[in-house]
C-alpha cells in the first residue's frame, strides 16, 4: 500500500494583523495628537493648567458678579416701592387732616404747611441718596463682570488654539495676554464722562429727585386750598 503524503494548510490569521496595524496607526495618531505633544512638553502643560486655573477663577468671579446684580436690582426696586409707599403716606395723611377741625385750625395748618414738606423732602432725600449709592455700585458691578465676560472669552480662546497647536504653539502669547489684561486694568481707572451714559445710568434717581419735587408744594395744596 503506498504511503499517502499528508499536506496541512497553516493559515494566517490575517483579522489579527489587521488589529495589530490598527493599534500601530492608533500609537502613532495618539502620538502626533496635540495634547500629547503638550503633556511632553513642561511648559506648555504649566501653561494649560495656569490658563485651565485662571479659567474656573474667571467662571467663579463672573457667577459672584451677576449674584451681586440680582442682589443690587432687588435692593434698588425695594427702595422705589418704599418711596412711592411713603408718598402715598403723606398724601393720605394730609388729605385726611385737611378734611377734618374748624376753620380756625385750618388756617393754622395752612400757615405751617412747609413743616411737612420740608420732612417730606428730608425723608425723600434720605431715599434717593440710597438709591444713587445702590445705583453707583450696580453700574460699577457692571462693569467689572463686563471686563471678566471679556477676558474669560479671550482666554477661552487661547486655550482652545493651545489645545489645537500644541508643541507648536507661540508661548509669547501667554505675555501678551497678561500684557492686554494690565492694560484694560489701567485704562479702566481712566475716569470718561459721557453725559448720555451718565444721564441712562442715574435715570432712576432723576425720576425718583423729580418727583419729590413735584410733591413738595403738595402739603401746601391740600392744606390751604382745599
Amino acid at each position: 500500500m503506498p504511503n499517502s503524503k499528508e499536506t496541512h494548510i497553516v493559515e494566517i490569521p490575517v483579522h489579527q494583523e489587521n488589529y495589530q496595524n490598527q493599534q500601530t496607526k492608533t500609537a502613532i495618531i495618539i502620538q502626533q495628537h496635540p495634547m500629547m505633544e503638550i503633556s511632553q512638553s513642561p511648559g506648555h502643560l504649566l501653561l494649560l493648567k495656569l490658563w485651565q486655573r485662571e479659567e474656573l477663577l474667571f467662571t467663579r468671579r463672573i457667577l459672584l458678579n451677576e449674584t451681586k446684580l440680582d442682589h443690587l436690582r432687588r435692593e434698588i426696586f425695594q427702595l422705589c416701592c418704599y418711596f412711592l409707599v411713603f408718598h402715598s403716606f403723606i398724601t393720605t395723611l394730609l388729605f385726611t387732616s385737611s378734611s377734618t377741625g374748624d376753620a380756625h385750625s385750618s388756617v393754622t395748618r395752612c400757615h405751617k404747611w412747609w413743616v411737612p414738606s420740608i420732612f417730606a423732602a428730608a425723608s425723600s432725600g434720605a431715599i434717593v441718596f440710597l438709591v444713587q449709592v445702590k445705583l453707583w455700585r450696580y453700574w460699577k458691578v457692571t462693569e467689572r463682570l463686563r471686563r471678566e465676560k471679556n477676558d474669560s472669552r479671550t482666554l477661552g480662546r487661547s486655550i482652545q488654539e493651545l489645545r489645537m497647536k500644541g508643541a507648536s504653539f507661540d508661548l509669547s502669547k501667554a505675555m501678551n495676554f497678561v500684557n492686554s489684561k494690565k492694560a484694560k486694568k489701567s485704562s479702566s481707572v481712566e475716569i470718561k464722562w459721557k453725559p448720555k451714559i451718565w444721564c441712562s445710568n442715574n435715570l432712576v434717581t432723576f425720576c425718583l429727585v423729580l418727583f419729590a419735587g413735584l410733591a413738595f408744594p403738595a402739603p401746601k395744596l391740600f392744606l390751604c386750598i382745599i
